[in-house]
């Protein structure tokens, strides 16, 4: 990709896309090599390796860039933070379900970096990200389904007529008899059960690994709010007679030698958490029955203190690498 920028600086917007693609990257760089170290399907290699393949191939261009604008290169991830030899943690099923989660994660991170762009370079280089989730996307999901490892949101039968809604009742939910989950309610549900449950095998795993006793309790308690919310968006599907047929073989191997940095893995669960929000902000504004609501607020909240202990053990040990940041005009004051 060609960098031209004719002397136009990058906007606030584009430092902070640009800052949380690089870290992203440098993650996602990490956590596939060592996948490839240990895969042995043979169908899931390849798109081990597509996915490792973006990653670096997007590292390099947001280097070019910041080397261009003369802005230095985050810190991020390397090699130092992950032990490839290590013995095997997940199976080949969690990697494959992990490829197609970033796949997921890009395309939702992308769409907000793109239209948020002013520079061409910029617009050029979301827009090819866009593309390259979409297709690790795709391709992932096709191989789940070749190997019957796709779960499939609930189905529900087709209405025989186009409704509108009449009473007021479509929005109750405190108390009494409630009405069935309408399917944009049930999507919300079913993607926010199905990312928990990855969710919970990940955090487990790192519960294991983790070299730092308060790290190793984050990941436990983070793994345990995970699966409370698996069951609280189980029930509400249940109550509505729904079933959601979610069948993993993604728990953790029993492996405790170090894979990850207490550092990186710190920082993929905020990044779980952070999504975390951001689905149940939009499945709480999607949700018209108030009870739905309401417990979406709850989990959201139930995150957020998770999230702030979480921010806090990573500034204690210094690993809380800062976005760029406006000055602080009071300090330049005082001198």
């Amino acid at each position: 990709m060609e960098i031209s920028h004719d002397h136009i600086k990058l906007t606030s917007s584009e430092l902070s896309s640009l800052f949380g693609s690089y870290l992203n990257n440098t993650l996602a760089n990490c956590i596939i090599s060592y996948f490839l170290e240990h895969v042995e399907d043979p169908d899931v290699k390849p798109y081990l390796e597509y996915a490792l393949k973006l990653a670096k191939t997007q590292t390099g261009i947001i280097m070019d860039i910041y080397k261009a604008e003369g802005h230095p290169v985050p810190v991020g991830f390397t090699e130092q933070d992950v032990s490839v030899k290590a013995p095997r943690l997940f199976s080949d099923e969690f990697m494959l379900y992990y490829v197609q989660g970033l796949g997921s994660v890009g395309l939702n991170t992308y769409s907000v970096a793109l239209p948020t762009s002013s520079r061409h370079d910029i617009r050029e280089f979301y827009t090819s990200c866009l593309k390259s989730s979409a297709e690790l996307f795709n391709r992932s999901t096709n191989v789940l389904q070749e190997k019957g490892l796709y779960i499939r949101p609930p189905y529900i039968p087709y209405p025989e007529q186009p409704e509108f809604v009449h009473k007021q009742h479509f929005l109750a939910g405190w108390m009494g008899e409630q009405r069935a989950l309408t399917s944009i309610e049930i999507s919300f549900l079913f993607t926010n059960l199905y990312r928990n449950t990855l969710e919970t095998a990940m955090l487990t795993g790192f519960s294991q690994v983790a070299q730092s006793k308060a790290v190793r309790q984050y990941m436990t308690r983070g793994a345990e709010v995970a699966q409370h919310h698996s069951t609280v968006f189980s029930k509400f599907l249940e109550e509505s007679n729904v079933t959601a047929p979610v069948s993993w073989g993604v728990m953790p191997t029993t492996s405790q030698e170090p894979v990850f940095s207490d550092k990186l893995m710190m920082f993929q669960a905020a990044a779980l958490n952070t999504a975390g929000v951001g689905y149940y902000g939009a499945s709480m504004g999607g949700s018209p029955r108030r009870d739905l609501a309401a417990a979406y607020g709850r989990l959201i909240i139930e995150i957020g203190e998770l999230a702030a202990d979480g921010a806090n053990i990573m500034i204690e040990n210094g690993w809380l690498e800062r976005a760029p940041s406006a000055p602080d005009r009071r300090d330049l004051a005082r001198g």
